[in-house]
């Protein structure tokens, strides 16, 4: 991620234990802050310096007229601002609030979604062709919640059901589509019931983790037998259709970023 990803134009409210700030970022050197109340009430122009730190969080420091150094990080996946500041005469202040986005960047960017297919492509890939069930507690929330009536809630139960798969199970992924924090994954399971299986699978990412499951599966039916003579699925799909091949179900050899959670 490179500081042209800055989102200059922004107008952010930032509730912060002891008090609340408007910042609105002026440019990549330029931000303007206003405190309405309280002890630290003011509103000043201050030239900042901009570090990309990736997935979303940028570094933003800068000293203030009277003598204040403040240093934070702006995490724009999940709405926080973590900031850290020497006041002038020496005490330390160390909060974090929660902002709400009042005008929106110039230019938008957005991340989230390459990195969620991607997240989304490694934990099926990993469950449902290698089999390997310890990516479980890397990739899923301690809470997951599981849509699938016959699966049982939690992340625990999805290891001991990965752990416990025949191995003739074989998932394909195909085309992939992301908004926001929401990824659907069209795909193909060998092995899971009597004869393969056309499945759309819908996750919901908290916290760099995949935080809920749906899914809808559709036994396979061969394009002869297709009224429309047309195939239900095609593992080449994503890519044909115009998918970055690096997130696409087919090339599984990628690098994976993954949020940290806060």
């Amino acid at each position: 991620m490179s500081i042209e990803r800055f989102p200059v134009g922004m107008e952010m409210d930032i509730a912060y234990p002891e008090f609340r700030a408007t910042v609105t970022l002026l440019s990549t050197t330029q931000l303007k802050f206003e405190i309405k109340e309280g002890p630290f009430a003011r509103t000043e122009v201050v030239d900042i310096h901009v570090v990309p730190l990736g997935n979303s969080l940028f570094a933003v420091s800068w000293q203030e007229e009277h003598g204040a150094t403040v240093a934070t990080v702006h995490d724009y996946d999940c709405g926080l601002s973590h900031s850290c500041a020497t006041l002038p005469d020496g005490r330390f202040l160390r909060s974090t609030g929660r902002f709400t986005i009042t005008r929106p960047a110039d230019v938008l960017f957005d991340d989230r979604p390459q990195r969620n297919k991607a997240l989304v492509l490694e934990a099926m890939t990993a469950l449902f062709q290698r089999h390997d069930a310890s990516v479980v507690e890397r990739l899923y929330a301690e809470d997951y919640i599981q849509h699938n009536p016959a699966i049982p809630q939690g992340r625990n139960a999805l290891q001991v059901l990965v752990a416990e798969m025949s191995q003739e199970v074989h998932y394909e992924p195909g085309r992939m589509v992301a908004e926001g924090d929401f990824v659907a994954i069209h795909g193909r399971i060998r092995g899971w019931a009597d004869v393969p299986q056309v499945v759309v699978d819908l996750f919901r990412i908290e916290g760099g983790k995949l935080a809920e499951h749906w899914d809808v599966l559709q036994n396979e039916v061969p394009v002869k037998a297709s009224v429309g003579g047309i195939a239900m699925f095609d593992p080449g799909e994503d890519v044909r259709h115009g998918a970055d091949p690096a997130t696409a179900g087919g090339d599984l050899h990628r690098c994976i970023e993954l949020t940290a959670s806060v």
